[in-house]
């Protein structure tokens, strides 16, 4: 439910004291007024001057001093301080602080992330020599015997031999389709590392020195924008729902953010809540800073985790 106005534990006491004064300083001003006539003397010199003279006709002793006649000034006053009180009590709205970053945001916890260790350049070892060939001595007293038969192939000057008669090439006769062209190769899917020498950045720290201090800056950064753009589900504030919820995501290589998904999620929409902010990414002026194996951006697993903590003023 939507409301217009919305006030927190401490605006509404503020609003609460505020009429309470209000009410008390009229009542002082009233009173003070009233004892400052009564005090004077001048309205029992007035009205017993009139009970001589029987021209005392009213009903009240002293009517300069009847409070009875604000009766509805009074009401109306009474029946709007107790509206705002009603508006404030009905619009009353826990907040939690924005921006704030809870201890140990970026801790995963018990969650089970399988770690790998980055693969830094290795030099390719040269192929094994070939084996050195294995001489086999053979004895001179070995004597090769054959079964073959010498047949005299030789032709007299005065015979005719006939040609053969040419054998008509098949092949040159049928006429074939020719042969399909290969399949494309499929693309080879790009790998995504999980670790890698230097782990993608949110943006905005490039024009620090070392990398130790551009990393420190981003993480803080990126905690910044996480938790000034979260916004706890009501369902879970209602149920009282705490915890961490573990979104995973690609980070590409030119830093965009793809194939978000939730790792793990602890209900009542915070899953959705944190997928909603890691979209917002993806929006910003700048994009991520790749991560980069051998020095070359890659395509990296980043696992981010997002805490919801009610916080009760």
């Amino acid at each position: 439910m939507n409301t217009v106005f919305s006030f927190t534990n401490q605006e509404f006491l503020l609003l609460a004291g505020g009429v309470i004064v209000v009410i008390a300083m009229m009542i002082y001003l009233f009173r003070r007024h009233y004892g400052t006539l009564s005090a004077t003397g001048s309205l029992s010199d007035k009205h017993n001057a009139a009970r001589n003279t029987g021209a005392w006709d009213v009903q009240k002793k002293y009517p300069e001093v009847d409070v009875f006649r604000w009766s509805g000034m009074f009401f109306r006053i009474s029946l709007v301080a107790v509206l705002a009180i009603l508006l404030g009590a009905f619009n009353l709205t826990t907040y939690e602080r924005s921006g704030h970053i809870p201890k140990g945001a970026l801790d995963l916890g018990d969650l089970d992330i399988e770690v790998e260790v980055p693969r830094s350049a290795e030099a390719t070892p040269p192929p094994p020599p070939p084996p050195p060939p294995v001489i086999q001595e053979v004895p001179n007293e070995t004597i090769l015997e054959t079964d073959d038969v010498f047949v005299d192939n030789s032709v007299e000057a005065t015979e005719s031999i006939e040609a053969p008669a040419p054998v008509a090439d098949k092949k040159s006769d049928t006429k074939h389709a020719p042969p399909p062209p290969p399949p494309p190769a499929e693309p080879e899917a790009e790998e995504i590392f999980k670790v890698v020498e230097e782990m993608p950045r949110f943006p905005g720290c490039e024009n620090l020195a070392t990398t130790d201090e551009r990393k420190a800056c981003a993480d803080k950064k990126m905690l910044q924008f996480i938790y000034d753009n979260i916004q706890y589900p009501s369902i879970a504030r209602e149920n009282g729902i705490e915890g961490t919820v573990v979104v995973r995501f690609v980070v590409e290589a030119d830093g965009s953010i793809k194939n978000a998904e939730v790792v793990r999620d602890i209900g009542g929409r915070c899953g959705e809540e944190a997928m909603r902010v890691v979209s917002l990414m993806n929006g910003l002026p700048q994009k991520w800073t790749p991560g980069r194996q051998r020095g070359k951006p890659v395509r990296v697993w980043f696992n981010l985790p997002v805490k919801f903590i009610l916080e009760y003023n």
